[in-house]
């Protein structure tokens, strides 16, 4: 007999499994609609990678695998893709979460399949790829992906490989029927793992409550030659032990099976052991040697609301609502729906929830079979909470630093080695519900090593971002000191003292010249026509009037700046009715606008040469005028445009070189004294625009002299 050790603590209420084992697991039907929550396990939830809309056949991956720390999610049956949305899922908060929905059409059509009979042939790493793309995660406990757990650290031997087959929860019995119908598929799925891991010790643990599933087990287990599948001797027994509660507990069995333990903080890798579950082994065999991902489970329907009670072979994202219906379950007599054991189990606000990788219970009870925790009173201080920790910890402690939010000292307290099993809660006298405060204070513990790391990224980006800002300061200081430098040195070279070409020099003059000539024209009268034009505003302002004859010159501009304004309003609308634009009313109202200043202005020029009649006719003389001048060369530019079009463009392009060359030589300047980086960036910014417009000027030529 193999030597079993006990564990500190743990209780022994009552099982309640009886119920459950009277029948065969019994396949569930399929339900019209299939409800997939992408987090089924613990990690990063699954990306769809389907669409609404799209059919899917059964087994066909829908959603794809994030990061190291996640799995897939399959399509249990074939049908189509109706809806990915939030809808409730099987979680305590009672929240919802991203579903795929899924409605079928009841033909349970498979995808292809690619089984490996001869698994003795893919070295580990092929294996575990093909266990992670199979979706499979622990079907036992909190969901960790089962490659993870497989695919062990460089350097790590695992010594021991453990089947847990405790299922010590109350009203639990998917596991029991498993062994006790599915022997051979459970160890030929242990046979995949021993492979695998290559262990020296294979031990498959279970209760002794359990004595109809011991010879099963032992005789599919004698079935298999272990030490030619390790390469190795290696030892595979099965064990039973005393019935306790948490003994299903990882660390729990491992002690109870061992004699060691994992060290706070640690994991059993550590200690060169791995535990599976029997549904999880069961999956790895299906997804090996037929080929199939993990798509459906064992589920117990129980309690005293439902008139049969027994295990369903049923469809992951079934509602549960539809499994209850199977075994007639009768809401009026429930008093709560819990989903798990009444121990580590947690109540749920909504039957439209859905069956997931982690569901081994539906409970349904009744008010007398499990009532309704009293009301919470003040701790009294026994230490009964103490005594019953499987994990040796401090119960009352932790409720109470729970209670005071102080984190670090529940840190210190070791309250990440809880595994909420409820022993506590369970031998309370207060009835205080300590797994929730703890729930509650992990969950806070989590969410600030969250916030902590979001700081420190969000830090290490700003110090990047001044760093950058910082260098690029530089660079441009680096940049200006060269310029400096070269303008220097060409200075030298030309021997000029004061450092600045030639060109400099001249432009600096013909600034001062022009500095000097503005002010003299505030002193004296200028023939300057910008000036003269100030200065006859300024005597419109003061109320002087101007003579008739620039009166008149005034005029006729005025009346054909509103001539070309009509036409340009006229022309946008055109342009606007040939498009169906939607705002012609708008183009519309902008001709009917410019068409009554130009009325306007031909009837002011009109009624000003009524009552000037002798000086209109002297105006046309005065070529002294230079605003009859400027009307007088515009007219001349277009009739000689109009005689010969070409020059037209001619000029344009002429025009547009000049205003380069001076561009360009302002540039030219600038670039050779220490001028600031905004006023040369301007300055090439104009050079720019003006090579753009000589180019369309040039461009406009050609096509006019093609078309002519």
């Amino acid at each position: 007999m193999r030597k079993i050790w006990d564990i500190h603590g743990g209780v022994h209420p009552p099982e309640n499994k009886t119920q459950s084992l009277g029948d065969t697991i019994v396949t569930a039907p399929i339900p019209p609609e299939l409800v997939l929550p992408l987090s089924q396990h613990i990690g990063a939830p699954a990306r769809p990678c389907v669409a609404v809309g799209e059919q899917v056949l059964k087994g066909q991956c829908i959603a794809e695998a994030v990061g190291p720390v996640s799995v897939p999610v399959h399509a249990p049956t074939s049908g189509t893709v109706v809806a990915i949305e939030s809808r409730p899922i099987a979680h305590a908060s009672g929240l919802e979460d991203k579903c795929i929905v899924i409605k079928t059409d009841g033909n349970d059509s498979w995808c292809e399949r690619k089984p490996v009979p001869d698994y003795t042939q893919l070295d580990k790493s092929e294996l575990i790829n093909l266990v992670r793309n199979a979706g499979i995660s622990g079907m036992g406990g909190a969901g960790f992906p089962t490659a993870i757990k497989l695919n062990t650290r460089d350097g790590v031997n695992i010594d021991t490989l453990i089947l847990n087959g405790t299922e010590c929860e109350p009203y639990i019995t998917a596991d029991h029927t498993l062994m006790r119908e599915h022997a051979d598929d459970i160890m030929q799925g242990l046979a995949i793992l021993a492979f695998m891991i290559k262990p020296k010790h294979i031990l498959v643990g279970i209760e002794d409550n359990k004595p109809d599933v011991i010879a099963p087990m032992t005789e599919a287990l004698q079935r298999h030659d272990f030490n030619a599948l390790t390469g190795h001797e290696t030892r595979a027994e099965v064990i039973t032990f005393p019935t306790k509660y948490p003994s299903g507990g990882e660390k729990q069995l491992i002690q109870i099976l061992t004699g060691k333990e994992v060290p706070s903080g640690g994991l059993p890798a550590d200690l060169g052991i791995v535990c599976q579950n029997m549904g999880t082994a069961v999956a790895i065999k299906d997804a090996v040697l037929k080929g199939e991902p993990l798509i459906s489970r064992i589920t117990t329907v129980t309690g005293e609301a439902v008139d049969q009670p027994r295990n369903y072979h049923v469809l992951l994202g079934t509602p549960v609502s539809f499994l209850l219906a199977q075994s007639h379950y009768q809401s009026e007599k429930n008093n709560r729906l819990i989903m798990g054991g009444p121990m580590m189990g947690f109540a749920l606000g909504s039957d439209a929830v859905p069956v997931v990788k982690t569901t081994n219970c539906l409970l349904a009870p009744t008010e007398q079979e499990l009532p309704t925790p009293p009301p919470a009173q003040a701790c009294i201080r026994c230490g009964m909470c103490a005594e019953a920790c499987p994990a040796s910890l401090l119960p009352q402690q932790l409720y109470w630093f729970a209670q005071g939010k102080e984190l670090d000292k529940l840190e210190e307290h070791n309250i990440a080695d809880c595994i909420e099993c409820g022993a506590c809660s369970y031998v309370c006298p207060s009835n205080i519900p300590l797994v929730q405060y703890y729930r509650a204070s992990k969950a806070d513990i989590r969410q600030r090593k969250t916030d902590h790391q979001n700081a420190e990224a969000a830090k290490l980006r700003f110090e990047a971002r001044q760093e950058r800002l910082q260098r690029l300061e530089e660079e441009k200081i680096a940049a200006r000191k060269a310029r400096q430098a070269k303008a220097k040195a060409a200075a030298e070279q030309r021997g000029n003292p004061d450092e600045r070409s030639a060109e400099v020099q001249a432009a600096l003059a013909r600034v001062q010249a022009k500095k000097q000539q503005t002010d003299d024209s505030k002193a004296a009268p200028t023939d300057d026509p910008i000036q003269r034009a100030i200065a006859e505003r300024n005597q419109q302002r003061s109320g002087e009037a101007l003579p008739p004859a620039e009166q008149e010159a005034k005029l006729v501009k005025a009346v054909e700046t509103a001539n070309k304004r009509q036409s340009k309003a006229r022309e946008k609308l055109a342009e606007a009715q040939a498009n169906n634009d939607e705002n012609i009313a708008a183009y519309e109202t902008g001709v009917e606008k410019s068409t009554a200043k130009y009325q306007q202005a031909v009837k002011e020029l009109e009624e000003h040469r009524k009552a000037h009649p002798a000086d209109s006719n002297e105006s046309d003389a005065a070529d002294d005028d230079p605003v009859a001048r400027a009307i007088a060369k515009r007219a001349a530019q277009q009739a000689e445009d109009a005689a010969n079009p070409e020059t037209k463009f001619i000029r344009a392009v002429e025009s547009a070189e000049q205003r380069l060359a001076k561009a360009s030589k302002r540039l030219a300047d600038a670039e050779a004294t220490e001028t600031e980086d905004d006023i040369l960036n301007a300055l090439k910014t104009a050079v720019e625009k003006s090579q753009a417009k000589l180019t369309a000027s040039q461009q406009a030529l050609q096509d006019f002299r093609n078309a002519n």
